[in-house]
């Protein structure tokens, strides 16, 4: 009992010497702390267009979101977007009485802190109706002064009338959202229809979250609609996907833009020039997943070259992923590697019977079509 009292005496010695070394001051124990620290995601231009990495459709405390608004922004510049938009609903606020209510309220208190950290806020909200038809996101909203709040089914076409005379860009969100408890909601009803034949739906939400809805691509696809990828993130980001591991990132609208800015944002998405990125895949209209494929990825010449083309001979090239996107390929024509995985930022070997002009992949990590993949030919 003794000994034992005596190595308390002298630990409590040891540690009030210490702190009586720091003159009674906080000691900071900055080894513990997170630095600021930007994941880059690096996507080589396509066709002299910068890829910006975008998620439009967020939410914080301002509808039925849990987080603040600046900690989206932080959340946003520390994985490596360009740009975002608070995509609150019009008619919804659950948390009315413990915030201020104000449609883009969250702008508003974000937008220093957003172009503090060169990340572009993008004004928009989100028209919430039952589904069918569902919801619809309109980015480049001016005010929230003139958008309709009453949610009664009959004002639906007064509700987006609201944004079309703000000159908004309208998408419809994840269309196949209670497709398998609500009758008629995964089809192109009939609102739908009118409202892309008066030429006010510019694009589909393809991919949300991690639901990608296959006949929304189709339906893109053969209207011409922009493809649009995004989170609907209503909690913290590292709450619904574990970004802790490497390679793991948010669901996000890849936009190939003029230059980095919004009006160039909004002109890219007026043409259609996005692909939705989500897990490991890809979602988007064809010849844009073919030319992101050919910017990031690469063929090198026969490195070791047989000098004749006899049977059984076998030339050796290098594949390489110039990109932090992920590229599955299987053999579809040709005698050579059947499989192959293009890890980002890595080299592949690819053995081919001499012989051979040309071989064809197909991409399974892509889709350009609900039931297409993206099919890539390689010149030898």
């Amino acid at each position: 009992m003794k000994k034992k009292s005596s190595l308390f005496a002298l630990i409590a010695v040891a540690s009030s010497s210490v702190f009586a070394q720091q003159d009674d001051t906080v000691v900071q124990l900055n080894e513990f702390r997170n630095p600021k620290k930007r994941e880059v995601i690096n996507i080589p231009n396509v066709n002299n267009y910068q890829v910006l990495k975008c998620d439009f459709h967020m939410h914080t405390v301002f509808t039925d979101g849990h987080v603040w608004p600046n900690v989206r922004v932080q959340e946003a510049w520390k994985e490596g977007l360009d740009a975002i938009s608070f995509t609150e609903h019009v008619e919804y606020t659950p948390h009315k009485d413990d915030v201020k209510p104000g449609n883009l309220r969250s702008y508003e208190l974000a937008k220093n802190i957003a172009a503090e950290s060169n990340i572009l806020l993008i004004k928009g909200t989100e028209i919430t109706r039952g589904t069918p038809p569902g919801h619809f996101n309109a980015l480049f909203i001016q005010d929230d002064k003139n958008l309709v709040v009453d949610n009664s089914p009959s004002l639906d076409e007064k509700a987006i009338q609201a944004a079309v005379d703000q000159n908004a860009f309208i998408f419809w969100n994840h269309p196949g959202w209670k497709a398998t408890t609500i009758k008629g909601s995964y089809d192109w009803v009939p609102f739908v229809e009118k409202m892309y034949a008066e030429k006010k739906l510019n694009g589909i939400e393809v991919v949300n979250g991690f639901g990608f809805h296959k006949k929304a691509l189709d339906w893109a696809l053969d209207r011409n609609l922009t493809v649009i990828g995004n989170t609907d993130v209503h909690n913290l980001i590292a709450h619904d996907y574990d970004i802790s591991r490497a390679g793991v990132h948010r669901t996000m609208t890849l936009v190939m833009s003029k230059d980095r800015s919004a009006a160039s944002i909004r002109e890219a998405l007026e043409q259609g020039r996005t692909i939705a990125w989500s897990s490991n895949y890809l979602f988007g209209k064809e010849e844009h997943v073919r030319d992101l494929f050919h910017a990031c990825v690469s063929l090198s010449p026969a490195y070791h070259k047989t000098a004749s083309a006899k049977k059984g001979d076998v030339n050796y090239y290098e594949l390489t992923n110039n990109s932090d996107l992920y590229f599955e390929l299987e053999l579809k024509d040709g005698n050579a590697t059947q499989k192959l995985t293009l890890y980002p930022e890595s080299t592949q070997v690819l053995t081919a019977s001499a012989g051979q002009s040309a071989l064809t992949y197909e991409v399974v990590s892509t889709y350009v079509r609900s039931d297409k993949h993206l099919q890539i030919k390689l010149s030898l």
